[in-house]
């Protein structure tokens, strides 16, 4: 039989062309006569290029030829590593100054309560805080991208670290049950900062643990930046991060409540702590100092009713020039009264205690235990900037400017390197403090500076004046402040609605953080993320596609009424790339859809030796046909194939209702070996009970991969075209041709058994004079 042409079918113009026709009804009318196209023949007429896909080795000595030391790449990379410069040079003194001065000390003025508050979190003295305050965001000015984020202490990143000095102490005492002998420190020896009962002597353990784990976290972020690594971010998503740092300000908020209340727990690490605090802390409920617990209420109080009333209030928002820095407000005052009401030593409320003045000397020999805190710095590392970038990027948006993610990495990295030597652990930016640094006006970095400076001046002079300072009022400030990532919870009636599996992926990250740990949380919630990007892909949507009547568009017949299928086609779709993950999937919901072709190649099987059997003692299969009332012949070897159709088309379950499957590749992105090697299988089998396959929309990667795989060595490129609708038509036109040949061949195999009948002297040869070529034939052949 010839096979039909592919690439321009008969009676067609071999010119393409396409008329535009306006319509009364408004919508215009496309009118588009061109060849259909297998990839094959589209590529001869159309000849392709060849897709830059560069090697490893290449892509290095590309990266090689550019890398030249000429001025221009020296001022591009110089520009690239110190974004302050550009900011600098386009700096406006009268239009940008006056703001950053004002964003700045306001923001200096927040970062002196916050500082010392989240400094309690660490587990450290509440100074280190304030170094963590002043050393990094000096830092940043000088590599951050961003104009608006304000760096310093935020509550995920302290609890982080401090749960890392919990383990780290906890496993000392272990190791060390003796008083430990101590090192030299730039604490002064008279200092009585320590909190929560903790012992003096085990403060340089402690110190050691925060800056070694905030030391391999700038460490981590600088090698992700240096290798342009930025994207790490994709795989923390907005519902990851949300539960996560909900789950966090839990631990944020157990921690401090205890002081609160003036209660000493033991400091639990690992699985269930928040279960073993709480039984602890609810033990201990009558021990309660109730002057504490009155100073924090009255605390809270305050705080929640002027940031929630005042601050935040959208009347009085626009009227005030900043916000009323409540904060340092409450400090103060609390300070004052404590300090002349004597609540230590009348009341038995806890103070800060001495707070001793100058900067830190730089030190390396603190980094002791870095072996010990890699994977918590790496955690520590990836929160640090998936919350920062975050928060830069929303930023940005509003002010119309690109935010360098791979730059951001490398300036975390040196500010938490740096840092590390001056004592400061591991900062980022904080949502509240770059919220309100954009806010009253903040242009650059240069407001970052001016914070710096107004820190400088109480490290240097104003820190002893804090002494007084309870540490209740520090724990009623986190505790408001957790107040937005308590309200994260009501993300969740969203996500219900949108996005379910981002509804699990935020339990799951917010029950993980809770009932395990910080670290642990994250952990587990990554990994429930990739997960469900797995199941997503293992079993993908697919769907039979069907035509819009009289037009070349084709769609989901679920969910489109008009859409039609094609008689004699199916057209399925399958909605993600083919790889080793779904290959089953595919298959599976293949068969579903049209038909299983191994099951089907058994059943004619089966049939057909039914009625070999039958006539198993004659030498050739002997089938009686009626033609008119009363002739009877014989069909031999030649016949064969033609009884074999006759007895497939007798018994419907033999029979399928479509001759071609269309595969529609327009949503595969890629395809691995493993999906090649499912592809052959299922296109071999669907040849073997007739059944041809092709292939719609192929993208180039696609086949290139099937040349790689030698796929064209088993099915022809011409079963592979451009688009749906030249499959279609082309199936059609084969189907229609082969109709032809096989009546042709069926009216020659009707006439030569006439003509064995004649010879044969049969009766009724009259009855057989004009035989149409669509008679029905009846075959005694039984049912299978």
């Amino acid at each position: 039989m010839e096979k039909p042409l592919v690439g321009r079918m008969p009676n067609d113009d071999p010119e393409s062309r396409e008329t535009l026709i306006d319509q009364p009804n408004g919508y215009a009318k496309i009118l588009i006569e061109r060849s259909v196209y297998s990839q094959k023949n589209f590529d001869e007429n159309y000849v392709p290029g060849y897709r830059p896909n560069p090697s490893v080795k290449e892509k290095l000595q590309q990266k090689c030829m550019h890398c030249r030391c000429s001025g221009d790449c020296w001022k591009n990379f110089i520009l690239t590593v110190f974004p302050f410069i550009n900011i600098l040079k386009n700096y406006h003194i009268k239009q940008d100054l006056p703001g950053d001065l004002i964003s700045g000390l306001t923001v200096g003025i927040m970062h002196l309560p916050q500082g010392m508050a989240y400094g309690m979190l660490t587990g450290l003295p509440p100074v280190y805080g304030l170094y963590s305050s002043f050393f990094p965001v000096i830092l940043y000015f000088f590599f951050g991208s961003s104009r608006h984020i304000s760096v310093g202490t935020f509550a995920v990143a302290c609890l982080m670290v401090g749960s890392t000095v919990q383990k780290g102490v906890a496993a000392y005492k272990i190791a060390h049950p003796i008083t430990p002998v101590l090192q030299d420190t730039n604490v002064s020896s008279n200092s009585s900062l320590l909190l929560d009962g903790r012992d003096e002597q085990y403060v340089h353990v402690q110190l050691a643990y925060a800056m070694s784990v905030s030391f391999v976290a700038g460490i981590v972020q600088l090698l992700l930046g240096i290798a342009r690594m930025g994207f790490v971010t994709v795989y923390l998503s907005d519902a990851l991060i949300s539960g996560f740092t909900t789950g966090a300000a839990c631990h944020v908020f157990t921690s401090q409540i205890k002081h609160v209340f003036s209660i000493k727990t033991e400091r639990y690490s690992g699985a269930f702590k928040l279960v073993k605090t709480y039984i602890e802390f609810f033990g201990k409920i009558p021990t309660t100092n109730s002057v504490t617990l009155i100073a924090s209420v009255v605390c809270m109080f305050i705080l929640y009713m002027v940031s929630t009333y005042i601050n935040a209030n959208p009347k009085l928002k626009p009227k005030m020039k900043m916000p009323v820095p409540i904060e340092l407000i409450v400090v103060l005052l609390g300070t004052v009264i404590s300090y002349f009401v004597q609540l230590n030593s009348k009341y038995g409320v806890v103070i800060v205690g001495d707070i001793p003045t100058g900067l830190p000397v730089p030190a390396a020999n603190q980094f002791t235990v870095i072996t010990d805190v890699i994977s918590d710095g790496i955690a520590l590392a990836i929160v640090i900037f998936a919350i920062s970038v975050s928060m830069a990027k929303i930023l940005a948006k509003n002010y119309d400017y690109e935010i360098d993610a791979n730059q951001e990495l490398v300036a975390f990295g040196i500010c938490n390197i740096l840092s590390s030597f001056f004592s400061s652990y591991a900062t980022s930016a904080s949502l509240s403090r770059s919220l309100i640094q954009e806010r009253v006006g903040g242009r650059t970095q240069v407001a970052g500076i001016v914070s710096s400076v107004l820190l400088l001046i109480v490290l240097l002079v104003l820190g002893p004046y804090f002494r007084s300072l309870p540490n209740c009022v520090l724990a009623a400030i986190i505790i408001i402040a957790l107040r937005g990532m308590f309200l994260q919870v009501f993300d969740l009636v969203n996500l219900w609605k949108v996005a379910k599996i981002d509804f699990c992926v935020w339990i799951v990250a917010f029950l993980g953080t809770v009932l395990l740990d910080v670290d642990m949380g994250l952990a587990v919630g990554v990994i429930f993320a990739l997960l469900t990007i797995i199941c997503r892909s293992q079993r993908p949507y697919v769907c039979v596609v069907g035509q819009i009547p009289d037009t070349d568009i084709y769609r989901d017949i679920s969910v489109y009424r008009e859409a039609k299928e094609i008689e004699g086609i199916k057209i399925f779709r399958f909605e993600h790339s083919l790889f080793f993950v779904n290959t089953e999937h595919f298959k599976t919901n293949l068969f579903k859809v049209t038909v299983n072709p191994k099951e089907l190649k058994i059943r004619r099987k089966r049939a057909l030796d039914k009625q070999r059997r039958k006539d198993k003692k004659q030498k050739t299969l002997q089938t009686v046909i009626t033609l008119g009332d009363s002739v009877e012949l014989q069909v031999t070897g030649d016949e064969m194939e033609y009884v074999e159709t006759s007895i497939i088309d007798l018994y419907p379950s033999l029979k399928t209702s479509f001759h071609t499957i269309i595969l529609d590749c327009s949503t595969w992105s890629y395809v691995d070996s493993m999906g090649v090697k499912v592809l052959k299988s299922v296109i071999a089998d669907f040849k073997d009970v007739d059944i041809k396959v092709y292939l719609a929309s192929c993208k180039a990667g696609i086949r290139e991969m099937f040349a790689v795989t030698k796929f064209y060595d088993q099915v022809s490129r011409e079963n592979i075209f451009i688009t749906l609708h030249d499959a279609v038509l082309y199936a059609q036109h084969v189907n229609q041709s082969q109709r032809q040949v096989q009546n042709t061949a069926q009216n020659g195999i009707t006439q030569d058994l006439v003509d064995t009948a004649i010879e044969d002297g049969h009766d009724g040869i009259d009855n057989m004079a004009h035989v149409s070529p669509n008679h029905q034939t009846n075959s005694n052949v039984a049912d299978a």
